[in-house]
């Protein structure tokens, strides 16, 4: 993951290696995986390569044209790194295949 190097997660990591990263959705049903694994901050990104991987997570919310302009406006006031996950164990949920959890869900 792409974040600022002044942001939480990388505090976090840089304290302890140790993480636990969850990657859900919950629509329809809620389904997803936890990755328990080591993280180590990889840095500095430079600007070609920051512009890549940011602009790749910020398109599933917005335009193309708009991703690039955020990525450009945050990465003159801040210097970005990466967060890699080495996993370890991984865990997948779906409640769709949970019957009592699915009666619960349609009420």
């Amino acid at each position: 993951m792409v974040t600022p190097e002044a942001s939480r997660k990388v505090r976090n990591v840089k304290r302890n290696r140790n993480v636990t990263v969850l990657v859900d959705i919950e629509q329809p049903t809620v389904k997803g995986v936890v990755i328990y694994g080591k993280a180590e901050v990889q840095y500095p990104l430079t600007r070609e390569k920051y512009m890549s991987d940011a602009v790749s997570v910020f398109e599933k919310y917005m335009s193309k044209d708009e991703a690039e302009r955020y990525a450009a406006g945050l990465f003159k006031v801040t210097r970005g790194v990466k967060i890699v996950v080495t996993p370890e164990r991984m865990a997948s949920f779906d409640t769709n295949k949970d019957e009592t959890l699915r009666a619960l869900a349609q009420g």
